[in-house]
This record gives structure tokens, C-alpha cells and sequence, in this order.
């Protein structure tokens, strides 16, 4: 009789039982909500890379480097000088070899989309990441002292270059990023395909990175507001002559 009545639970064990029961009852019905949402919620993971400010009258536009085979970042720069928003364009790339870099496949993809040569700055640098590629744009920011720029980027990596170019750029410079559509990645459908799987899980790390390297910079830029978006008139619209730099 004894031996029965201690192998009975007790009131308090029979309520943990039912409470942990409810618990795994709401815990599975929440997986079961979310994989309703799936669909929207992986939009909304894919479009929370995208910063598009638009462009300002500037300086000049910068293509960052590593643009995708079909140039569409090119592309987008050659929309944006050919409506008079900046009087140039930077190739920025990395050096493939000692006799030819990323920055001259983009100066040539530019050609192809009507943009003069002498429209053109040539930018070759050693920058292995996009961090290093903004502090060697930023000492070739400073050498022609210009002030404000726009950032030419594919719209998954635009969130990260902004982080990255507010605080790696001189003080001061007013800086507007703007995104290319990129082939490669679709924000509402990036899940669907391995290369969109990969942009976006290079970009969570890359920004993850990205933030713990300038975890002790601040930004140094200024962004102007929507009344200063408004077309230039660029008396200048082509540079004499195709600058080369080299770093």
C-alpha cells in the first residue's frame, strides 16, 4: 500500500507534466505560423539588404568592384551620368594581375553602355574586401577633393557598402548609395535558387563582419535630404581626358 502511494505523482509533478505539455502545444503551433509566413518573411530578410537613396548632384559616381558578368552595376552608373547626375565615373576594382585589373572590365563594360572615356576614372587598387576598397576610395576622394559622391553597389550589397563607406570616407563628403538590380539575386525569390542563398549568407556574415572591424568608427558622412535630389546642371559633363590612378 505504501509502495503505491509514493509511485503516484504528486498535484504539483501532474501540473508541470500539463504546463510543458501546453508549452510544446504552442511551440508547435508557432513553427506551424511561421512556415505559413515563410514566403513573406524571406522577403523581407532579402529586401532588408537593399538601400536605394537615390541619387544627388555629385562629384562623381563610384562603381564598386567585383560587378557581376552581366555589368549591372555599370549599367546603372551609365544611367546616372547620362542624366547629368555626376560629370564622371570611377571604375573601382582589384588587380587581377600586374597587366590588367577588375576597374578595366568595368571601364569597358561602361564604353559598351555610351559612356565617353573621358568620362572615366580608372581606379585599380590591391583592396581585398569592401572595407579596404573604401579606404583606398577615400585617399582618392581626398587627393581631388571632391565632395560629394554616389556609390554604385548591386542592391544586396548596398546596406553593407553604406556601413562601410560612411565611416571609411572623409568627413564631410555627402555620400548617397545607390543599387543596381542584380541578376544574381532577387529579394523575393532569393531562397528559390543556390546563388541567392549564397549572396544572402555571404552579406549576413560579411555584415557581421563588417561591424565588429568599425565597431569603433562612427560615421563621418552626411546624407541630404530629399530636397537636394534634384537633377544637376553639369557644366563639365565629360573630364578632358581618362584619368588612370593606380594604388
Amino acid at each position: 500500500m505504501a509502495t503505491c502511494l509514493r509511485s503516484r505523482p504528486s498535484v504539483s509533478q501532474r501540473g508541470g507534466i500539463f504546463f510543458r505539455l501546453l508549452f510544446l502545444i504552442f511551440l508547435l503551433f508557432l513553427i506551424f505560423l511561421v512556415y505559413l509566413a515563410r514566403h513573406p518573411l524571406l522577403r523581407i530578410a532579402g529586401s532588408f539588404w537593399i538601400v536605394d537613396e537615390g541619387p544627388v548632384a555629385s562629384d562623381a559616381i563610384v562603381i564598386l568592384g567585383d560587378d557581376n558578368y552581366n555589368g549591372d552595376r555599370a549599367t546603372r552608373a551609365a544611367e546616372l551620368l547620362k542624366a547629368g547626375w555626376a560629370p564622371r565615373i570611377v571604375a573601382s576594382g582589384r588587380g587581377l594581375r600586374s597587366y590588367v585589373s577588375i576597374a578595366e572590365l568595368e571601364e569597358h563594360d561602361l564604353i559598351d553602355r555610351g559612356v565617353p572615356v573621358t568620362a572615366i576614372v580608372r581606379f585599380a587598387h590591391r583592396a581585398q574586401n569592401t572595407r579596404e576598397e573604401a579606404f583606398a576610395i577615400s585617399q582618392l576622394i581626398s587627393s581631388h577633393g571632391w565632395k560629394r559622391m554616389i556609390v554604385v553597389t548591386s542592391n544586396y550589397h548596398t546596406r553593407r557598402a553604406r556601413y562601410i563607406c560612411e565611416r571609411a570616407f572623409p568627413p564631410g563628403t555627402i555620400l548617397r548609395v545607390v543599387a543596381a538590380r542584380d541578376t544574381e539575386f532577387d529579394p523575393d525569390n532569393w531562397w528559390r535558387t543556390r546563388s541567392g542563398i549564397r549572396i544572402f549568407s555571404h552579406e549576413l556574415v560579411g555584415m557581421l563582419v563588417a561591424v565588429w572591424e568599425m565597431r569603433s568608427s562612427n560615421a563621418q558622412t552626411s546624407n541630404p535630404g530629399a530636397m537636394d535630389a534634384h537633377a544637376p546642371s553639369v557644366a563639365d559633363s565629360y573630364v578632358s581626358s581618362t584619368l588612370r590612378v593606380y594604388s
